[in-house]
């Protein structure tokens, strides 16, 4: 999840602020990639009478490269209008909800999709395209799994698009993981300064469990996105890498009527939020830096590589757990810069580092999430990704069941450094470091067909009501 305004976790304006990005070939189209960016994190299904919308006056994008510059060669965006049947009723819906243009439905959004080349080739992909409502009730949307179907619109080419509410797919505790590093399942090992208060291990608590998030989601074929519409079969080939970031825009100025409850905007789009590697942002990044990151492009992340190379979290794992990691402590002492982590994050793994497998994009560091798009869907993948011999799981890509809170704990605390120093033999505890969660934490399931997110769950069955 990006993080605006300083704040660690959940952004002063979330409805621009990037919570998730994925990244992968669609493993029942697999001449085509799949690109989600996830908006309006933790939401509340029994959100009435003002249900989550996307913001008519933000500017989405999904931004791929794929010269290894840090800068886009193709743009994906979203521009959104909402439109008020009756403005005279506070209600979101008078009566059930059965289609995309049902009369029922007061507060409804469209949107236009538009693709940019670089060097400013500009292509309307289509118009007037229609949101789904929210997941409200049984009686407002009776039907909503058949309902949110039918947005899922054709773009042309073999494109495919949908906007709307979704279920929150990404499990992580962040209760335990924002307490001091305290993974429940090694509860019993942490420290709290000395303190001993924690005796059993525990299960993880997924905090996202049972929430929803707004989706953007694209699926193109791949030699859309790739140099000059590469499309081989050789994993090892340059072309074969693309990066994949989103962000969020608003006007340079806004000018409030007093008295009126209208408010003006003006001037260019100015970068708000942005998202490319997931917790990069909340986990690497120091909070007086936040803002400076997200208005800023990839090709500029050369600016944070020492907070990458020198991870805060990492230095904190002995002092949390003390006797647990003595050899990441000794790593720590020694100053070394993370040779693993700067790979991963912010370059790509070149060739030869792992058989068979590349996804680097050059000697530019940049924060964006590196799909090679040569390596086909698997018919058995692996929650751990790349860590546990599935390339075609994160960090190449990412895919919406992966378990990106295990890999990249395990890739702090040591694991991946033998990457690049063979020399270097891991804490065993660092091959178990968890935060205990899977994808059975996500109660409504993927789908496995485009958008592949679950559908989201409504609010008149949610605990909160």
């Amino acid at each position: 999840m990006s993080s605006h305004r300083e704040a660690p976790e959940i952004s002063k304006d979330p409805v621009a602020d990037s919570t998730d990005v994925y990244a992968f070939v669609s493993p029942d189209q697999p001449d085509s990639v799949t690109l989600i960016a996830n908006y309006i994190p933790l939401q509340n299904p029994a959100g009435g009478p003002n249900f989550y919308e996307f913001g008519d006056d933000v500017l989405y994008e999904i931004h791929i490269d794929n010269d290894g510059d840090g800068c886009p060669d193709v743009t994906y965006q979203f521009r959104f209008t909402t439109r008020l049947r009756n403005p005279d009723s506070f209600l979101y819906n008078t009566g059930p909800i059965l289609s995309l243009d049902s009369p029922n439905w007061n507060r409804h959004q469209s949107y236009m999709l538009t693709r940019v080349e670089r060097g400013g080739r500009t292509t309307v992909l289509g118009r007037d395209l229609k949101c789904p409502p929210c997941n409200i009730g049984p009686l407002s949307t009776p039907h909503y799994a058949g309902l949110a179907a039918k947005a899922v619109h054709s773009a042309g080419r073999s494109r495919k698009v949908f906007a709307g509410q979704r279920a929150e797919g990404f499990y992580v505790d962040l209760g335990s993981i924002f307490d001091l590093g305290n993974l429940r399942p090694f509860q019993n090992l942490h420290n709290q300064f000395g303190m001993s208060v924690f005796t059993q291990p525990a299960d993880g608590v997924n905090t996202t469990k049972e929430l929803n998030v707004h989706t953007l989601a694209l699926q193109v074929p791949i030699t859309e996105l790739t140099r000059r519409g590469w499309r081989g079969r050789d994993v090892k080939d340059p072309r074969a890498t693309i990066g994949v970031w989103t962000t969020a825009s608003r006007r340079q100025a806004r000018v409030l009527s007093p008295g009126k409850a209208t408010d003006h905007e003006t001037g260019p789009f100015v970068q708000v939020s942005r998202l490319g590697n997931p917790l990069f942002n909340e986990v690497l990044v120091p909070l007086g830096k936040k803002d400076l990151w997200n208005t800023l492009p990839p090709s500029q992340d050369k600016r944070f590589a020492t907070y990458v190379a020198h991870p805060e979290l990492a230095t904190l794992l002995p002092t949390l757990y003390p006797g647990v990691f003595p050899k990441l402590a000794a790593l720590n002492a020694s100053g070394k810069a993370r040779a693993d982590l700067l790979a991963i994050l912010l370059t790509g793994i070149p060739d030869g580092v792992v058989p068979g497998f590349q996804n680097h994009t050059g000697d530019t560091q940049a924060d964006m999430l590196r799909l090679n798009v040569a390596v086909p869907p698997t018919t058995k993948p692996d929650i751990l990704g790349l860590i546990a011999g599935d390339a075609a799981g994160f960090p190449n890509g990412r895919r919406v069941f992966d378990d990106v809170v295990t890999v990249e704990l395990r890739a702090l605390a040591g694991v991946t450094v033998p990457l690049v120093d063979k020399t270097y033999t891991p804490d065993p505890a660092a091959g178990q470091v968890t935060d205990g969660l899977t994808p059975d934490d996500v109660k409504n399931p993927y789908l496995n067909k485009f958008p592949y997110l679950g559908v989201p769950y409504d609010g008149y069955h949610h605990p909160s009501a």
